[in-house]
């Protein structure tokens, strides 16, 4: 058993019997726990009241049942409760579970399963614990309420962050443009022992091939046109903390072997430099791209791409999590009524079922940016589904899927849907790609091979309106 031990955990006993009370008490002293005696249920609860538990074990054929578990489930909610039980007794505890107990062990119980029972119990209430703070400190400290949910998948996130966290290996997240991936990034490094050192976020897709060096590794003065003075890199200057790459399937060959060197010597030398570096930097790295395919045509180094993907984390797209809906647009109009110094507005159930059923393209960035939008531009004081973008509004109205006909190859497919996202965002790559769940650089490259043209359509400028 890793993780928790038993020294210093109080277990709460409830055993009439005080000649058996005594003998429990002593197996579990000899298993490093201290036991706390109770010979009636009004006295365990009052003993409760006085001071929480770490454990609460029961003897079910002694004490008396009406009600038990629901009186002690009313002091200490979270407490895990064991029971012990006759062999005769498996069908009551099994009901019991389902009332409010959360294992039982089979009498006569042996010292060793009896503590391995209680060491399980109390390393699992343990990680909900942690998980619970979790969930409470990442949305309140870090603004990332979207990752805060009670939907299977991202709870399954959630617990991943909080197991890959203490750990020193690299992480690579996949996931659609828009659902979080930094605020995951973010997650593993504010509860990670390098908390205290810099977190940096550098998006490889953003800064052009020729900067990005000099931005990841920094350079010495003179070492080319415009280098006035020494500049230290990214990774110099997260020394003991993190690193975040978003977008890592941008970078050319040339970067990637650069990257590659930093994350198995821990050094590198700056443009223009003649020594090296040396950094302690732990890399998480980000892509929306299928990095399996770009190794197999030669766009991605495969043992850069091993590298990195020491510990995965998949974090799924809105349209995968739809019960989490509700919750972040309620999460949403308040924080951004606060951002933006306006009446919180409510929802009407109608534009939430829209929002509910559109496909969410751009994942939880879109949704907070339409919700933004209307926020500040709708009036009243309820958000009705007229106020929400037509798009949501047609694709509720007709949400059944196009049919491909019988034939059709693969790449046509994708080169109609690149041209059907192009002309519905007016040729703004950007957007395009946002919904598209790729990035700008891969999308201009697919739009050059499929020969497309799509002028952009350029937003007429807003008249200014003076106030007098």
């Amino acid at each position: 058993m890793s993780g928790l031990g038993p020294d210093g955990k109080r277990i709460l006993v409830l055993e009439p019997d005080r000649d058996h009370a005594e003998r429990v008490r002593g197996i579990l002293s000899r298993a490093g726990f201290t036991a706390t005696l109770a010979v009636s249920a009004r006295q365990a609860l009052e003993l409760l009241e006085r001071r929480l538990h770490d454990a609460v074990l029961i003897d079910l054929d002694r004490a008396e049942r009406e009600r038990l578990l629901e009186a002690f489930r009313e002091i200490a909610r979270a407490t895990p409760i064991l029971l012990l039980v006759d062999a005769v007794r498996i069908a009551e505890a099994v009901r019991l579970l389902r009332e409010g107990a959360d294992d039982y062990v089979v009498r006569p119980a042996d010292a060793f399963e009896l503590r391995a029972r209680l060491v399980r119990l109390l390393e699992r209430h343990d990680l909900d614990s942690r998980l619970a703070l979790l969930q409470h400190e990442v949305s309140k400290n870090y603004g990332v309420k979207n990752l805060v949910s009670r939907s299977p998948a991202m709870g399954a996130v959630l617990d991943r962050i909080l197991r890959v966290a203490p750990l020193r290996a690299t992480v690579l997240v996949f996931g659609e443009s828009g659902v979080g991936k930094e605020l995951v990034a973010r997650a593993i490094h504010f509860n990670s022992p390098r908390r205290d050192f810099p977190f940096l976020a550098i998006n490889c897709a953003a800064i052009p091939a020729g900067l990005i060096e000099s931005e990841l590794f920094g350079h010495e003065k003179g070492s080319f046109t415009g280098a006035h003075v020494r500049t230290r890199g990214k990774f110099e200057t997260a020394h003991r903390g993190t690193l975040f790459l978003d977008e890592i399937g941008e970078t050319d060959l040339s970067t990637q072997a650069k990257l590659l060197r930093v994350l198995e010597e821990k050094e590198f030398m700056r443009i223009g430099g003649d020594r090296h570096v040396r950094v302690d930097v732990r890399v998480i790295a980000a892509t929306n791209a299928d990095l399996e395919a770009m190794v197999e045509s030669g766009a991605f180094r495969r043992d850069l791409y091993y590298r990195l993907k020491v510990v995965t984390i998949q974090v799924p797209p809105l349209r995968d999590r739809r019960s989490d809906i509700p919750t972040l647009v309620e999460a949403f109009l308040d924080e951004l009524a606060r951002a933006n110094a306006v009446p919180r507005k409510s929802i009407s159930p109608e534009a939430l079922e829209a929002l509910s059923g559109y496909q969410w393209p751009g994942n939880v960035r879109e949704l907070k940016n339409i919700l933004e939008s209307v926020l500040v531009s709708s009036p009243g004081d309820r958000i009705l589904p007229e106020d929400l973008p037509p798009s949501v509004l047609r694709e509720r109205a007709a949400p059944a899927r196009p049919v491909v006909a019988a034939g059709t190859k693969l790449e046509d497919m994708e080169r109609d849907l690149i041209r059907a996202t192009l002309e519905q965002t007016g040729g703004n790559r950007t957007h395009s790609a946002a919904m598209l769940g790729i990035g700008v650089r891969t999308l201009q490259r697919k739009i050059q091979s499929f020969g497309l043209e799509i002028a952009s359509k350029r937003r007429r400028p807003r008249r200014r309106i003076s106030v007098t």
